[in-house]
């Protein structure tokens, strides 16, 4: 396809790419315009600078072993000291003559070299590079200068004795502790690609070691003040560089035409071949067809620095997450991607596939490679009409898998861009530069299940099995059930299932409100009603149980038409239906997903908020003597605050079973919110109560939609009350200290920060969308779920009656621990505390840790010395707080889960 825009110069004379022939051939041109480079679908003005990953990266890097050096210095002064006194006895045995040499040579060379190469630089005409040099040493000079000035006057003197030692000209001053020419020296080094020349690169580390080397000996310096130097200016060089781009040295058109030449090729048109999913394939390379002017015509692909950096981040934390059979590297040099791929494209022929024919390869400079492939021609399968998808077409896609795993290859991205289709219909494999040799049988079995998933998008799970069944047979496809999970398929394919999902829920919805409006005729009133007087008591009464038994029954009625329109609206994923396929063949197959991550996001989240929990309260605690403190606790509230904990549990079935019109043991629900104390341990304080409240409702007999809606409600009214409460006690605990009745400007803030959030998401359209999408599913849901609490007047008093219950028994289980390690000096109102709870409460729903953990206690011991608490008695009254609401309840917790789910209850 041709890519609209090009570079100025390279548009001249560029016939229109469409009209390039799909087939191989000869291309003719005028012999006096047959070196004339004509290059169509180039690049559009790229832009003068990048960004890239690699050195954000190296940033990052640079500035975590500066922390880590400068933590070594101050809490290993022993190892520091015992390292120089060997250095220093290692090097004072050296010649005297050999160390003024090094002296001289290295501060002559220190000078020069830098010099030489900017030289070398300009005569290239690469300005830019000089001048990012010349920044970044700028820079670097500034950051020892604030450095040298930190450890003198603020830095601790473990880390003054680590950088600095008595002068040896001044025995009264002190040597510098950063480097202020050495610094700027490596950062201009760094920031104009020294490092990427091999001769300038081994001349930049002799000057370094022979500048080291005499410094060490003559006693100007430390070991730790020379790796801090170094560290530093390849810091700030990688930082510049990061910040202001570097230049950009991805090869045109004209490049690729002069590499063509140089391996034997006479080009002379090329057109760029336009991708068709640039967020995954952008690292994929650049694609060009390209006319010769004797033969047939080329596919060629290069591959810059730049490409490779794109989707960096993605690639690292699949690295991360994922097991390491299942990911590849995150960041591979030039050499290593070109030596792949063509080593790639040779065994996958070798192997008797349909693949590319590799031809030659070259760089194109230091920063970018190419690889020339015969023409292939032809369509993907993305690219292809449902009708041309044949089963012929699809059972010669599986012998290409086949052929490749016969010889242990993986592809490892079958997806429909990767499967050509030439015009005689015969399936060729391409982008095979992600794939593997040698490959284990998890990955070959990634392979079958990746390809499943990809057919059954354009064909339907039936036929995309029955093909891979007639040429893999049963055993081989029912194998690659364990890896039938989103987690081992390509990005572009879980953002597909993704989206079908969102399709289906909303066909779902839909129908469902469809069949509930269509159940509930229009109520019309008997005429005269008004008018025939005041009915007498008797007969008034059997009107009443004859409405309420015509409720009843257009209840029932709208159930069973929701019921029955959800159950044709219903619609399997695709994964579930290639399962059954595969189970009419092998009953017997294993089902269960294999273990592909190494670590959940959820569990990174949770270790990383719990330490800083963690690190929060040890800070908070080292300066408290919890014996004397102990010893004089009012135990008597102690007790109190364990009844209010146990009181909870019946105020949170409350606050559900108000929302719930049908009829639900009141004893087993207040056992299911006992047993929520065990989940919400190992689930988030958000996710774990709802699923397990939507569970039960579900067991107890209650359709699993108005379960769902039922806890929706109750979440909703929940939020509700809790940021009314909060608003009330703001406004209490703003006016209890004044005579007015004006609120507290914290709350005038609150509110005010409040309307700007607002703002923020009604103008954003993302936001909006975000908002109003899960705004519609709410009513969609829990709103007519609403209507139906508020007919039953009890329920409704039930439910908010809860809920206020809840929230009073914890703020009163909070301030009778403050209480317990209290007295009436250091007591706080009511108000305050409860502001506190409602406060933390709501962080710790929104915390991604199981329970809270970290936040919570973070937040309310904050909030308690802010309001006026000492940390004495904050820190151990949050701790007691938390024992008697999250750690203690755990075992009774596993108890009453284990006992509804052998009473089949969850």
């Amino acid at each position: 396809m041709k890519q609209q825009g090009a570079h100025p110069e390279n548009t001249e004379g560029s016939p229109d790419a469409s009209s390039r022939p799909d087939t191989a051939g000869p291309g003719r041109t005028d012999p006096d315009t047959a070196h004339i480079d004509e290059v169509e679908g180039d690049e559009p003005l790229l832009p003068a600078r990048v960004h890239r990953p690699s050195d954000l990266m190296r940033l990052l890097g640079g500035v975590l072993a500066v922390a880590v050096l400068l933590a070594i210095a101050a809490f290993a002064h022993g190892t520091t000291s015992g390292l120089e006194q060997d250095i220093t006895k290692g090097t004072g045995q050296a010649p005297d003559l050999l160390i003024k040499i090094a002296g001289l040579a290295s501060s002559i060379a220190i000078l020069l070299v830098p010099v030489a190469f900017a030289i070398e630089r300009l005569i290239k005409r690469d300005g830019l590079r000089i001048a990012d040099g010349v920044l970044a040493a700028v820079l670097a000079h500034g950051v020892t200068l604030a450095t040298d000035l930190w450890v003198a006057r603020a830095a601790p003197d473990s880390i003054q004795d680590a950088l600095t030692q008595p002068s040896p000209g001044d025995i009264h001053a002190l040597t510098d502790p950063v480097h202020g020419y050495l610094a700027p020296v490596i950062a201009y080094m760094t920031a104009v690609g020294m490092s990427r020349r091999p001769r300038w690169r081994a001349v930049l580390w002799v000057v370094l070691l022979l500048d080291a080397f005499s410094m060490l000996v003559t006693g100007y310096t430390t070991p730790f003040s020379i790796i801090l130097t170094v560290l530093i200016g390849w810091t700030v060089a990688y930082g510049t560089l990061y910040a202001v781009g570097s230049p950009n040295v991805r090869p045109t058109g004209r490049t690729l035409m002069a590499g063509l030449r140089t391996v034997g090729f006479h080009p002379v048109t090329a057109s760029r071949e336009e991708a068709s999913d640039a967020s995954e394939t952008g690292d994929r390379g650049r694609r060009y067809f390209v006319t010769l002017e004797d033969g047939p015509p080329l596919d060629v692909t290069v591959v810059d620095r730049e490409q490779q950096a794109q989707g960096f981040f993605y690639r690292a934390w699949r690295n991360l997450a994922l097991r390491g059979f299942a990911t590849r590297s995150s960041l591979q040099s030039l050499r290593q991607a070109l030596e792949q791929e063509a080593l790639l494209a040779y065994a996958a022929i070798a192997a008797g596939a349909n693949a590319p024919k590799l031809i030659a390869t070259s760089e194109l400079g230091p920063d970018a490679v190419m690889l020339v492939y015969e023409h292939s021609g032809g369509r993907t399968l993305d690219s292809l009409p449902d009708e041309e998808i044949t089963d012929d077409l699809l059972r010669d896609t599986w012998h290409q898998v086949r052929a490749l795993q016969s010889r242990r290859i993986a592809h490892r991205r079958l997806v429909g861009d990767a499967i050509l289709v030439d015009p005689s219909g015969t399936v060729i494999l391409t982008d095979l530069r992600g794939g593997e040799i040698a490959a284990g049988e998890l990955l070959l079995r990634m392979d079958v299940s990746q390809l499943l998933v990809t057919l059954g998008l354009r064909v339907g799970a039936e036929r995309a099995v029955a093909s891979a069944l007639s040429v893999l047979g049963p055993d081989a496809v029912a194998d690659c059930l364990p890896m039938l999970q989103p987690i081992a398929l390509s990005r572009s394919t879980r953002g597909t299932l993704r989206r079908l999902a969102r399709e289906r829920a909303e066909r779902e919805r839909e129908a469902v409100l469809e069949a509930s409006r269509q159940s509930r005729p229009a109520r019309v009133e008997p005429a005269g009603a008004h008018d025939a007087g005041q009915p007498s008591p008797a007969k008034a009464d059997r009107t009443d149980k004859s409405d309420k038994k015509a409720v009843r029954a257009e209840q029932r009625a709208e159930k069973r038409a929701i019921d029955e329109a959800l159950e044709e609206a219903r619609e399997e994923d695709l994964l579930t239906q290639i399962r059954h396929e595969v189970l009419r063949i092998r009953p017997q197959a294993p089902v269960e997903p294999a273990r592909l991550e190494r670590v959940r996001p959820r569990t990174l989240i949770s270790f990383i908020a719990g330490a800083i929990g963690a690190y929060f309260l040890l800070t908070q605690l080292t300066h408290i003597e919890f014996g004397p403190l102990i010893a004089n606790a009012e135990w008597g509230w102690v007790a109190a605050a364990v009844l209010f904990s146990a009181a909870s549990y019946v105020a949170a079935a409350m606050a559900l079973l108000g929302f719930v019109p049908e009829r639900v043991p009141f004893v087993r629900t207040v056992a299911a919110q006992v047993a929520g104390s065990f989940v919400k341990i190992v689930a988030p304080a958000a996710v774990g109560g709802v699923a397990l409240n939507t569970r039960f409702l579900q067991r107890a007999g209650v359709r699993p939609g108005l379960a769902v809606a039922s806890v929706g409600a109750s979440q909703l009214f929940g939020l509700g009350c809790h940021i009314l409460m909060l608003l009330a006690f703001g406004y209490l605990t703003g006016t209890e200290k004044t005579p007015s009745l004006s609120p507290s400007r914290t709350v005038i803030g609150g509110l005010l920060t409040v309307a700007v959030l607002v703002l923020v998401v009604t103008s954003v359209p993302f936001l909006r969308k975000f908002v109003v999408t899960r705004v519609r599913s709410l009513f969609a849901g829990v709103v007519p779920r609403m209507l139906d609490v508020l007919q039953r007047p009890q329920k409704l008093v039930t439910g908010i009656g809860g809920m206020l219950l809840l929230t009073a028994c914890f703020v009163m289980c909070l301030d009778a621990s403050i209480r317990a390690f209290g007295d009436e000096t250091t007591s706080v109102s009511i108000a305050s505390v409860a502001v506190v709870f409602l406060a933390g409460n709501a962080l710790g729903s929104a915390a991604p840790t199981p329970g809270g953990v970290g936040a919570v206690e973070a937040t309310l011991t904050v909030g308690l010395i802010a309001v006026g608490l000492p940390k004495e008695v904050a820190a151990p009254a949050v701790l007691l707080f938390r024992l008697l609401t999250l750690w203690l309840p755990v075992l009774p917790g596993w108890i009453a889960f284990n006992h509804l789910t052998r009473k089949a209850a969850l």
